[in-house]
């Protein structure tokens, strides 16, 4: 029907498949098949599995974007061969041997995290004035209520996982850079961004740059799938 690439968006923690909807659409709207599935966060074994299933469902040639903890799914995913490009939209790129934990605990925590509290099966969860003056910083009160009160736990296994062989050595990269993030350090953004040698743009934007900006999001995606169409 298409000779476009497949988009598939890869949501984080605290958040779900919805969080795209202004992505999607846009997307939609120029011819583009997209997926955005709902990931479990049990553990990032569980999340990858999610996305191996997404992929199996998809003939051709797919672009991957991850949005914060979406951006360690798509790495953990490693070399697979449908995926021509990553896109990581203010997100985690890890290199082998790293850990989230690892990365996080090197400094104090964010102000979106620095409230983390755990239930009883090892979830997080955000309070509701650290997700909406900080995680959604960006956002509407009313509007970061609404995204607060679906907010999806992640299992603090996942800060645990070492990274085996990331994706983002084998395959182009593009990477949105969020300057105001109160929930992954900038820094640790354009870090992740350089390393990977990533085509890259930074916004004057909070963390949840999909809700915010989705233009930019779909121009970066758009990006990437004429780039390796073009063999480029």
């Amino acid at each position: 029907m298409s000779d476009l690439p497949h988009v598939v968006l890869v949501h984080g923690a605290w958040a779900d498949g919805s969080c795209w909807t202004a992505v999607i659409e846009s997307l939609q709207a120029k011819g583009y098949a997209v997926t955005a599935p709902q990931f479990p966060e049990t553990s990032t074994e569980d999340d990858v599995a999610r996305l191996r299933q997404a992929l199996d469902r998809i003939d051709g040639p797919v672009v991957l974007a991850g949005h914060s903890y979406g951006g360690q799914i798509i790495t953990a995913l490693g070399p697979h061969e449908k995926v021509v490009a990553l896109v990581y939209v203010a997100a985690f790129g890890i290199d082998e041997g790293e850990s989230l934990g690892q990365l996080l605990g090197s400094g104090p925590p964010t102000p979106a995290l620095a409230h983390l509290s755990t239930d009883e099966q090892g979830f997080g969860w955000l309070p509701e004035e650290d997700f909406v003056s900080h995680f959604a910083a960006d956002l509407d009160p009313a509007q970061a209520r609404v995204l607060y009160a679906v907010q999806q736990p992640i299992s603090l296994s996942t800060f645990e996982y070492t990274m085996g062989q990331p994706g983002w050595k084998s395959v182009p990269s593009w990477y949105v850079v969020a300057a105001n993030d109160e929930a992954i350090p900038p820094d640790a953004e354009r870090q992740f961004a350089e390393r990977m040698g990533a085509t890259t743009v930074e916004l004057d934007a909070g963390h949840l740059v999909m809700v915010t900006h989705p233009d930019t999001v779909v121009e970066l995606v758009e990006q990437a799938a004429k780039a390796t169409a073009a063999g480029t």
